[in-house]
């Protein structure tokens, strides 16, 4: 039987291997063309959300540091004027919010332009917290600053459940790539939360995939109400 499974097995990764290289072919071209747009109807954004990611305790991964100099490149070319950065203490003891946060500050976006999110686990509730966040403080319009697979991930999520429209604007690698020598070392302490337990231990792969979908959100209505 292992004869007949082998080719097909072969194929099946073949196949997927193809398909993963033309979904990041898609995305960075997707995320060109989504920045392109707002260079030229010189639009700009009050505020963005930024989704956060799991942190080591010792060094950014590339996925967060991507989406933090992204971020100050936003604010550098005035496309953006403040973030909420996302996320909190989920696979480790660090914040994540918090972490990036200090990032931020770290690489040159002044501190009042910076706030967080520490509630959410899922990257739909990182939209959904940031977003009610924004709404609170008088922010009227919004961006998703995020890597092109994260959000072709929450395209359909943003576009469904609120009333103000999110702006998507993935990372473009090209204009990231000549910061890759940036790397501050920044005091992690106050994000550090050394009771924490990660999801994966407080939850199964079934409860966790519900969360991703937006099961643990208190939608009162079907779109959030605007900014």
């Amino acid at each position: 039987m292992h004869r007949h499974l082998q080719p097909v097995t072969a194929i099946v990764i073949v196949m997927l291997l193809l398909w993963f290289a033309s979904c990041k072919t898609m995305g960075r071209k997707r995320a060109n063309r989504l920045y392109n747009e707002v260079k030229t109807e010189h639009t700009t954004f009050d505020v963005a959300i930024v989704p956060g990611y799991p942190y080591n305790g010792h060094r950014w991964d590339t996925v967060m540091k991507c989406r933090v100099l992204w971020a100050y490149i936003l604010y550098k070319n005035g496309v953006v004027r403040n973030f909420i950065f996302s996320g909190g203490a989920v696979y480790s003891p660090y914040v994540e919010g918090l972490v990036m946060a200090e990032y931020a500050r770290a690489i040159g976006i002044p501190a009042e332009n910076i706030f967080v999110d520490s509630l959410a686990e899922h990257s739909t509730e990182n939209v959904y917290f940031a977003y009610t966040q924004a709404r609170n403080k008088g922010f009227k319009s919004i961006a998703l600053v995020t890597d092109p697979f994260q959000s072709r991930m929450l395209n359909a999520f943003t576009r469904r459940r609120f009333q103000t429209p999110i702006r998507h604007l993935p990372f473009v690698l090209d204009s990231i790539r000549r910061y890759n020598a940036v790397n501050p070392v920044v005091n992690m302490q106050p994000a550090y939360r050394p009771h924490a337990v990660p999801i994966n231990e407080r939850e199964g792969l079934w409860k966790r995939f519900r969360g991703t979908m937006g099961a643990n959100i208190p939608f009162e209505s079907k779109k959030v109400a605007p900014l």
